[in-house]
């Protein structure tokens, strides 16, 4: 039997970067950001080994 996986597990553990942060996901979920017809938003939080850990809205596309 095939594995079922959401979104949310594949995003987790993945690492983040941009010009402004860096670190590991540990949390998804989806959001009410438009991106476009074939893209869905979701709300990472990532821990970037600061103190808090900083949250940022990524597009994930859907491909048929």
């Amino acid at each position: 039997m095939a594995n079922l996986y959401t979104i949310e597990d594949l995003l987790i553990g993945k690492i983040y970067r941009s010009k402004s942060l860096e670190g590991k996901i540990v949390s998804a979920e989806k959001h009410s950001a438009w991106f476009g017809r074939n893209a869905e938003g979701y709300l990472v939080e990532i821990d970037n080994g600061m103190i808090k850990n900083q949250f940022r809205v990524v597009a994930v596309g859907e491909n048929d």
